[in-house]
């Protein structure tokens, strides 16, 4: 039976109104909210029921919007969020994504919208390991890591639903598709960073495609080697490359040591030969010079010239002999004298002289000019003195 059904006592008002008697209607709006009113001011310290006072119900509206105001104050202080310069704050409201602020103070409306920080300049690293196929059919062992970075926060957290696990099936594709495309020895010698290259950019293309918002920083390749059953072999291989490189490198530095001595020397060489050529032209240019002076006064008086040169030529000859040979007039005999024993006793003759006196060395070549008069009036006239 309903609540507001005339007789019996199921027409007892839940709102409070007690029995109506015939009143078969529905409950007044003004008593509801006169119940209401009661209750609340029961809370905070009235006295539910009695008779009204004219004050009672503005005291209790005042009660209540107070409340309602704190709890806006509130809820408005709760909305404030700060963004951090290295993040990005991407503001969801019922879960879809509304905007996205850079670093400063901000403000969401709280218990509808949510916010969603990011960082996006620290580096994140993804370390790997694979067991990759190489062009020429050899197998390596190829470990690394990558580092990245989040280059869109929104594309970030909608687009992929594991960008992480996304990534790392990247990095593998990428890594046997570049490993797969070179030979062996290139990869372990000197093609470590092309290949690493190659790598960032294959992933970087499969992760713009997939809308990940991630940016890849950097791809280092720490170790790479053959199969444990082959890998001394190849170690020994590429000890061999090294020893022949460093044996060019030597060699190369000895060239370099040596050809610019060489160029030097060559070029000292061609400059003496320039020089002995000019000397050698310019003496003969100057002996052809002096036989045509001399042949012009040849032409003057013959003979005259004919005894100058045999007198120079003598003196030329004999210039250097240490022996003088005297002709005595009216005998067979010939004069020695021993100038070289006298040359040899120069030395003690100077000592000698400087240890005179003034008079002394005056006799003394009083005395040398009377013996080379009494010496030349007893020698003929024409012999001659070759010194």
């Amino acid at each position: 039976m309903a609540w507001n059904e005339p007789g019996g006592n199921g027409n007892k008002d839940p709102w409070g109104g007690g029995n109506r008697g015939n009143d078969q209607g529905p409950p007044d709006l003004d008593e509801i909210l006169a119940n209401l009113q009661k209750k609340f001011s029961g809370l905070f310290g009235g006295k539910g029921g009695g008779s009204k006072s004219p004050g009672s119900g503005s005291g209790a509206g005042i009660g209540i919007g107070l409340i309602i105001a704190v709890i806006i104050v509130l809820g408005a202080a709760t909305g404030f969020y700060k963004v951090e310069e290295a993040e990005r704050g991407v503001v969801l409201r019922f879960g879809a994504h509304v905007e996205t602020t850079e670093k400063g103070l901000h403000w969401r409306f709280p218990m509808i919208e949510s916010v969603e920080k990011v960082n996006v300049a620290e580096r994140r690293q993804v370390p790997y390991k694979a067991i990759v196929l190489t062009q020429d059919e050899n197998i390596i062992d190829l470990q690394g890591s990558l580092q990245y970075r989040i280059s869109n926060a929104e594309k970030y957290l909608f687009n992929v639903r594991n960008p992480e696990i996304s990534l790392n099936h990247a990095i593998e594709s990428a890594i046997r598709l570049s490993v797969g495309q070179s030979k062996m020895d290139f990869i372990i010698t000197e093609g470590r960073n092309e290949i690493a290259f190659r790598i960032q950019n294959t992933v970087q293309d499969i992760v713009d495609q997939y809308g990940t918002g991630i940016a890849i920083v950097e791809v280092n390749i720490q170790e790479v080697s053959p199969p444990g059953p082959v890998k001394q072999a190849f170690q020994d291989v590429i000890q061999a490359r090294e020893d022949k490189q460093r044996s060019i490198n030597e060699a190369e530095a000895y060239r370099n040591e040596i050809l610019p001595k060489a160029r030097g020397a060559a070029a000292r060489v061609l400059e003496e030969a320039d020089a002995y050529e000019k000397e050698v032209i310019a003496k003969a240019e100057g002996e052809a010079e002096r036989f045509t002076k001399l042949l012009k006064e040849y032409n003057k008086a013959p003979q005259i010239t004919r005894d100058r040169l045999y007198l120079d030529m003598m003196e030329s000859v004999l210039n250097k002999s240490s022996k003088v040979m005297v002709d005595v007039k009216g005998g067979n005999n010939l004069l020695y004298l021993p100038l070289d024993k006298l040359m040899s006793r120069g030395d003690d003759d100077k000592a000698a002289l400087s240890a005179m006196t003034e008079t002394q060395q005056r006799e003394l070549l009083r005395e040398i000019q009377r013996q080379r008069n009494n010496l030349q009036t007893q020698t003929n006239p024409r012999s001659r003195e070759v010194r």
